[in-house]
């Protein structure tokens, strides 16, 4: 149950959230909200793969 809500969030996310990597930002230039955005697709990200 845990491994298919985080692959409905991945999916989500993806739809959702800005892609940082397609527009090659800079992770020591990022602003916070840019890092929280990253640190959450990584998360639900990693859960997902488990």
């Amino acid at each position: 149950m845990k491994k298919t809500l985080f692959k409905l969030l991945a999916k989500l996310n993806k739809m959702v959230l800005p892609s940082f990597a397609k527009r090659q930002l800079d992770l020591s230039k990022a602003s916070k909200l840019q890092m929280a955005i990253i640190g959450w697709r990584y998360f639900v990200t990693t859960n997902a793969l488990d």
